[in-house]
């Protein structure tokens, strides 16, 4: 793996830690990587300032939500021209079901991670999709099960 630019050792192991648990005091990050909490703040100031971290967050379980569907949606679009590629981008990265947007090289266009209720919000959600632009071919794959689910990046060193 290569070196992460402009990260010291400590800097890694401040970012191994808060991917893991963000809910962590500066006070127990600091005794983690070995350092007091002034310079472990300023660390952590520093890395969501420079956009290493992007946001902390609550990982919730969809489950639990009443959100047992997971869809993912293979999209070849039929309009390639620039403008309508970026229409489209915004308007699929503001469905409030799309959790993922890949734009990808191939045979596919875009593939989506798609989180329902139910089969029936699903296809309220597909009409709304085969109707923002014309598009040559949608495959949906229902997800029968989640083997792994990972948040955090491997960080080296």
């Amino acid at each position: 793996m290569s070196e992460i630019k402009g990260l010291d050792a400590i800097d890694r192991r401040i970012l191994r830690i808060v991917q893991k648990d963000a809910s962590l005091s500066i006070c127990e990050i600091a005794t983690q990587v070995g350092l007091s909490q002034t310079p472990c703040w300023k660390r952590l100031q520093r890395l969501e300032a420079s956009g290493v971290i992007k946001r902390r967050i609550a990982l919730l379980d969809p489950a639990k939500l009443g959100l047992g569907i997971t869809v993912f949606v293979s999209i070849q679009v039929g309009d390639h021209s620039s403008k309508a590629l970026a229409r489209f981008a915004a308007e699929l990265a503001a469905m409030e079901e799309v959790m993922d947007l890949y734009r990808l090289a191939g045979d596919v266009d875009y593939v989506l991670r798609v989180v329902t209720s139910d089969t029936t919000s699903f296809d309220a959600f597909y009409k709304r999709l085969i109707d923002l632009i014309p598009l040559k071919n949608v495959t949906s794959r229902f997800a029968l099960e989640n083997i792994k689910s990972e948040t955090a990046f491997p960080i080296a060193g």
